[in-house]
């Protein structure tokens, strides 16, 4: 009963590499499963990024705050996704991000020490976790040649292909964050393209 609600990061980990059923009872036995609130912070800049972090259910964003207090989004995490402070988590230092609950959420968290140890026991998991990596960067440095380069009606279509199932859901002040518009210029282009 306890692996049901693991059946998706299952899933996402089966995709890449094979386990034994032995290997699978070890590694949610490494697992931590919590339940946050929506706008409940779950890391905050400052605090050091002890987990990785995998939403089983709820959405949660992972932002920066600048100096003005504007919020900038670097990524939404639905259901199936990874989310992380992961310069924090690495070198244990405090963290320059936050992440909040957009909505109720769970989560399964894997703290450092276990996923070390994981690692030792797993080697399958080295492999798993170098390929999330190495999308994770291609995925990063595309949406900074996004950002840099393409005009922001673009810039919303690539948000609307990586993220379909949010599209109707996040008030439109999260999209022009994470975009890098402001709200107001979002509704007017959107607007035009109706």
């Amino acid at each position: 009963m306890a692996q049901m609600k693991y059946d998706l990061l299952l899933e996402k980990i089966s995709a890449q590499v094979k386990l034994s059923e032995e290997e699978k009872a070890f590694f949610l036995s490494r697992i931590q499963y919590k339940k946050i609130k929506r706008k409940q912070l779950y890391l905050q800049e400052g605090d050091v990024s002890r987990a990785i972090t995998f939403v089983l259910s709820g959405c949660l964003k992972l932002y920066s705050i600048d100096r003005n207090g504007f919020e900038h989004i670097l990524q939404f995490a639905p259901p199936g996704w990874w989310v992380g402070d992961m310069k924090s988590y690495i070198y244990q230092e405090p963290a320059l991000l936050n992440i909040d609950a957009i909505y109720d959420s769970e989560l399964a968290i894997i703290p450092k020490p276990e996923l070390d140890d994981i690692y030792t026991r797993i080697p399958a998991f080295e492999r798993f976790f170098r390929i999330l990596a190495e999308n994770a960067i291609a995925a990063y440095q595309q949406r900074l040649i996004n950002n840099l380069s393409l005009p922001a009606k673009d810039r919303y279509s690539t948000f609307c292909e990586l993220y379909p199932t949010l599209i109707m859901q996040l008030p439109q002040k999260m999209i022009a964050s994470y975009i890098g518009v402001t709200p107001e210029f979002l509704s007017k282009m959107l607007k035009q393209q109706a």
